[in-house]
């Protein structure tokens, strides 16, 4: 579906155009076409590729989906793959924006994603000396928003992660305390997969060979690169936490299963000396001089009350019971 599609000249744009209009505007000097698509059909895609002679693979790639963040040259233009990431209530949802990008003009193809990009073209028709430098400055422009967006989400990862650190010592539960961490370790591993290999592709733009159209647009890249690595090196130092945090719910299991089994042994211990007892006395022999004795019942009893409460007092007071 077709969002928006525009020509621009010394950054300011000229007219809305259709399709069938792209072709008029592509070749003049300082301007450019930008075009914006929506989950675009295969006819979509392939009115494309023939209005801009976009790459075959690249098209696949878009059409397909499912690609990993990343920035690939074929020849003059570039096709670059961002992940967006939706919060929906308590889950998260991966979307794709597949760019297609040279001189004369910029494509987004927007994939299972409920962020817009409306507000980064607003932007950069605010700041017509910026959007002048053309097609280059368009695409920080998106991956700004895009690694911007990443941060709420992360933050309501961290709040998410406390909120369960003070559950961690609650008796009874472990066990709802561990699937949701491992559900939280899921969704931080989702933000890792969109955030670690875009941290990687961006360093092509500002360090190195950096392809031409981009030679006066290194600095803006850079700071898209500083947010991205402020962002993975939270993810990882978050992760480490969750990790930690298993172990230590994992351990607080262990010892509260050490104290049930301390408990019954102690127990057992008890009744053990009670069943010795009993079954000594209990034995049907017929020379047993207590059992003729006239204080031999009472007596037996006071030796297993006495003989037992001096045990559960020792285990009392080792912490046992």
């Amino acid at each position: 579906m077709l969002i928006d599609c525009a020509a621009y000249e010394h950054g300011r744009r000229l007219s809305n155009l259709s399709i069938d209009g792209i072709s008029d505007y592509l070749g003049r000097p300082d301007s450019f076409v930008w075009v914006a698509l929506k989950d675009a059909t295969p006819e979509e895609l392939e009115k494309m590729q023939e209005e801009f002679g976009l790459h075959e693979l690249a098209v696949e790639d878009a059409h397909k989906g499912h690609q990993r963040p990343k920035i690939e040259e074929y020849g003059n233009s570039l096709f670059i793959v961002l992940h967006t990431i939706d919060l929906d209530g308590s889950e998260l949802l991966s979307g794709e924006v597949a760019i297609f990008l040279s001189k004369d003009y910029v494509l987004t193809v927007r994939n299972r994603s409920r962020q817009g990009f409306i507000d980064v073209r607003a932007r950069c028709e605010q700041e017509p000396e910026q959007l002048s430098q053309g097609p280059a400055f368009v695409l920080y422009a998106l991956m700004d928003a895009v690694v911007d967006r990443y941060f709420p989400v992360f933050d309501a990862l961290e709040s998410e992660l406390e909120t369960i650190e003070e559950q961690i010592f609650t008796v009874g539960a472990q066990r709802a305390t561990v699937e949701r961490l491992y559900q939280l370790k899921r969704k931080a591993t989702t933000l890792k997969h969109a955030v670690a290999p875009l941290l990687e592709s961006v360093g092509r733009l500002h360090g190195g060979r950096v392809p031409l159209i981009f030679a006066g647009t290194q600095e803006y890249f850079r700071d898209v690169s500083d947010h991205l690595y402020r962002i993975n090196t939270s993810i990882d130092a978050m992760r480490d936490t969750i990790n930690t945090a298993i172990q230590v719910n994992l351990s607080m299991v262990t010892i509260d299963e050490s104290e049930v089994n301390k408990r019954l042994a102690a127990w057992a211990a008890i009744f053990a000396v009670a069943t010795a007892f009993a079954g000594i006395w209990g034995m049907n022999f017929e020379h047993m001089p207590e059992l003729e004795w006239k204080y031999g019942y009472p007596t037996a009893l006071l030796v297993l009350v006495v003989i037992c409460g001096y045990l559960y007092y020792r285990f009392k007071k080792s912490g046992w019971l």
